[in-house]
């Protein structure tokens, strides 16, 4: 038996899918040391920054978890040529960057419209605005499921599709169904269904790893659905190992 299955594991609080204030659909009371306090608040130990095809607030979010004791993945929810949402997760901001170049590269640049669609800000740690973002973040890329999927794996990232159970921008409202071939690490589910409900229908789905997220575009409702990550310690590597299910390392979702 290797020593990484007999280490002692211990489990911590995630919610996966939380948006700042540069997602245009998010309130502006979404900044990162907003979304920090409020975290700490309702005892979240991880959290993951998912922008609409952005992550500039990233590294601030990160920076400000760190002093506050949360670890923070950097991730990008990307809109997919189908219109699904997909969850996308990378272990460094070099790696971040280098896919975000990607989204940037692929985007379809439609001019937002600040006051149909809501404000895209960066601001910093004391909520100074910095600049925004001139384009619609809640456009698509010319990218296919498959070939996100497969950007962002070669980038060593974690890809999860988003809330499979909802009736917009899903896998299952877009496609009509989960593709059983997909080379996702694991499926989000929102607050309102479970991974029983989506395996009642897609059978197939037994064996895969869910999340359940908050996708959060308000502060009151961060960490108001959770998922526990059985771990060594809080890092990458460790949470990817729970979401492959190895050496002992798994999820668990809070109910």
């Amino acid at each position: 038996m290797s020593n990484a299955a007999t280490e002692k594991l211990n489990d911590f609080n995630a919610d996966l899918h939380i948006h700042t204030v540069l997602s245009p659909c998010a309130d502006l009371e979404m900044s990162p040391v907003n979304i920090i306090r409020e975290a700490q608040r309702k005892g979240l130990d991880i959290i993951a920054i998912t922008d609409h095809n952005a992550s500039a607030h990233c590294k601030v979010t990160g920076e400000i978890g760190k002093e506050a004791g949360i670890f923070v993945i950097y991730g990008i929810e990307v809109t997919t040529s189908e219109e699904t949402h997909c969850l996308t997760y990378f272990e460094s901001l070099e790696k971040l960057a280098e896919f975000q170049e990607i989204i940037d590269n692929t985007i379809l640049k439609i001019k937002n419209k600040p006051k149909r669609f809501g404000y895209q800000v960066i601001v910093d740690k004391n909520e100074n605005i910095l600049g925004d973002i001139d384009w619609l973040l809640l456009s698509a890329v010319k990218l296919s499921l498959d070939e996100v999927t497969e950007k962002a794996h070669n980038l060593g990232g974690i890809v999860i599709p988003a809330h499979i159970d909802r009736s917009m921008f899903s896998l299952t409202s877009q496609l009509g169904f989960v593709p059983p071939d997909l080379q996702a690490d694991a499926y989000e589910v929102s607050k309102f269904s479970t991974p029983e409900e989506m395996i009642s229908k897609y059978p197939y789905l037994r064996n895969k790893t869910f999340i359940r997220t908050s996708d959060s575009h308000y502060l009151k409702d961060i960490g108001s659905v959770s998922t526990v990550l059985r771990i060594k310690s809080r890092s990458f590597e460790e949470i990817k190992m729970a979401i492959s299910n190895t050496c002992e390392r798994k999820v668990i979702i809070n109910r």
